[in-house]
């Protein structure tokens, strides 16, 4: 998670990752933030991030992102 968080914090550091938990429903992320996102999520955990994952459940909170890339390694 510590890793997640470096990532998010590069991403936009005025954004309160911790808290924040419609970053896609509020649109606070927008879709170039989405692309950024999944592209440095993928290189830095090895994963392949599908487009049936890039959907606001997986990615409106940091927490929701963390059990995705888990669920994801396990695969």
């Amino acid at each position: 998670m510590k890793k997640l968080m470096e990532i998010l914090m590069e991403l936009d550091d005025s954004i309160d990752w911790e808290n924040e938990t419609a970053l896609i429903d509020e649109r606070i992320l927008d879709s170039f933030g989405v692309i950024s996102l999944i592209s440095e999520l993928e290189e830095q955990f090895d994963i392949e991030i599908e487009a049936s994952e890039i959907i606001p459940q997986n990615l409106n909170s940091a927490d929701a992102m963390w059990k995705m890339i888990q669920r994801l390694q396990e695969n």
